[in-house]
């Protein structure tokens, strides 16, 4: 049997792993919010549907005919779950051992002064996102567990990969270096998010939550400098955090303090990370850029 992926959201993160599945021969469905978007992923091979928090998908059942995995990567809003709002329901009728992966965030520990944090310890967010992520979380598994469900949580670091990273927000002349004493955040390549999702694909466990970082937690003025130094660009000056000028979204980022650990995703799923730091997943971005501006093909790293 041809075993099918649908995506509830196919962004950044997902569509990685729909595509790596996509090449080992499964069928891959999901969803998309405009119909020009939907074309293109007809046009790729992926069977598309429209949907949104107030929109739910027309033609569920089609959509979930067949499906043996989820990957939920819509975020919550201010009424919950879109997904388990509009089609709970449905997937509660899926057959009993269905692979859910919920795609969460750190933003769940909250903050911790920068301490480290692993999966065993209390969610106690800082902010209302993180809040809304606890909550969907709580839903996933509490849905998984009436229903027989494989449902599992990973919980994303600060995202970059090819198209978004400190590299291009050096070149785009956005960057700043706001610092903040003691400050860190956790990061993570979208390729190790890809292969962490397909880890646990191989290996389900139902209810369990996982870390997905890098090994290096740093303080996101170093990132900036490091960026820049490959570029060959003198760095944006430092900022105090207590006087710079940020909006409120950029300020809320440095609510929380933390060192997330990783070690379960090593551990359980055997997950062995190509980008163990920022260092070496800019490093490796910074050659693909050059390569594609010379016209050469990247160096192996």
């Amino acid at each position: 049997m041809t075993e099918k992926l649908f995506c509830f959201g196919l962004g950044f993160s997902a569509r990685l792993v729909a595509d790596r599945l996509r090449d080992e021969g499964w069928k891959i469905a999901g969803t998309t919010r405009s119909t020009d978007k939907a074309d293109a992923l007809r046009a790729q091979g992926i069977e598309p549907y429209i949907f949104s928090d107030d929109t739910p998908v027309a033609d569920i059942q089609t959509a979930l005919d067949g499906v043996t995995h989820i990957l939920v990567s819509a975020p919550p809003g201010g009424n919950g779950d879109p997904v388990l709002a509009h089609h709970a329901h449905d997937l509660a009728a899926l057959p009993d051992g269905t692979w859910i992966g919920y795609l969460s965030t750190t933003g769940v520990y909250g903050d911790r002064d920068g301490a480290v944090v692993t999966e065993d310890d209390d969610l106690l967010p800082s902010g209302k996102r993180g809040r809304r992520r606890v909550a969907a979380e709580k839903a996933w598994f509490d849905l998984g567990r009436r229903h027989g469900l494989c449902v599992q949580s990973f919980r994303l670091a600060g995202i970059y990969g090819p198209g978004r990273n400190a590299l291009e927000t050096v070149r785009s002349g956005r960057a700043r270096r706001v610092v903040k004493a003691g400050q860190v955040f956790s990061r993570i390549h979208v390729n190790d998010i890809a292969q962490t999702v397909l880890a646990s694909i191989k290996r389900p466990d139902a209810g369990a939550a996982y870390n997905v970082c890098d090994d290096d937690a740093a303080p996101p003025q170093d990132v900036i400098a490091y960026a820049s130094g490959l570029l060959g660009m003198d760095p944006p000056p430092e900022e105090d955090f207590a006087t710079a000028d940020l909006s409120p979204m950029a300020a809320s980022f440095y609510e929380d303090n933390k060192r997330v650990a990783n070690d379960r995703i090593k551990a359980e799923l055997g997950v062995k990370l190509r980008f163990t730091d920022y260092k070496s997943g800019l490093l490796t971005l910074h050659d693909e850029i050059m390569a594609k501006i010379n016209g050469t093909k990247a160096k192996i790293r």
